[in-house]
């Protein structure tokens, strides 16, 4: 084995595939999300998959979808918080593809060990999702029932990636800054340098990727 080969062998074994699984039903209008899923697609070892685009008639591959995820390391789903939820199409996934036996239940460990997160954007801003805002919930808590979903499915729930007041997002320049604290944690998670003991408690995992470091 020559030393090129080596090395290409013992850098697959060091970077870790992320799935990236983006769900968005009126890309079009979209500011933040489509330009994120762009820069996944641009980062090696990244999976990005347009959930829309896959399955315009809802009909999932259920066999395909389940295999992504095993060859996965991370899944992450990428989507623009709609009433305190996920766009349709990415609750239609988790009914069919996380199936008993499969993704829990008896036997059911194919997800065990693997990290999972969401990459949100909202409309609102950052102070009306705290207890005594006009939402009444931190994004956290909105996003329980995607926590317990990790949970039963014995993957490791990191905390969100979250930029609040999209609707003014573009105006107010915020996006390329967005963007790159997304490419960073694309990066991080790939290489397995990701602080992981704050990445699960922090309540919004782009306060971790700055430009200089964690």
């Amino acid at each position: 084995m020559n030393s090129d080969n080596k090395s290409d062998i013992d850098e697959s074994k060091h970077n870790r595939k992320v799935l990236v699984l983006f769900a968005h039903p009126a890309q079009t209008r979209s500011e933040v999300n489509v330009p994120l899923f762009a820069d996944a697609q641009a980062i090696e070892h990244v999976t990005a998959v347009d959930l829309y685009a896959e399955y315009p008639d809802f009909n999932i591959d259920i066999e395909r979808e389940q295999q992504q995820l095993v060859d996965h390391d991370i899944i992450i789903f990428l989507y623009p918080l709609y009433w305190y939820s996920t766009p349709s199409i990415l609750k239609e996934w988790q009914d069919l593809v996380l199936e008993y036996g499969f993704a829990y239940g008896h036997e059911g460990t194919a997800l065990k060990g693997k990290q999972f997160l969401c990459a949100i954007s909202a409309g609102g801003k950052e102070e009306a999702y705290q207890t005594d805002g006009f939402n009444h919930f931190t994004i956290r808590q909105l996003l329980q029932p995607l926590e317990q979903m990790a949970s039963i499915t014995h993957m490791t729930y990191l905390a969100p990636f979250a930029l609040f007041g999209s609707r003014t997002a573009q105006e107010e320049h915020r996006i390329s800054d967005h963007r790159r604290k997304w490419t960073t944690l694309l990066n991080k998670l790939v290489k397995g340098e990701l602080n992981m003991e704050k990445a699960m408690n922090i309540e919004n995992l782009a306060d971790l990727c700055t430009q200089s470091g964690e």
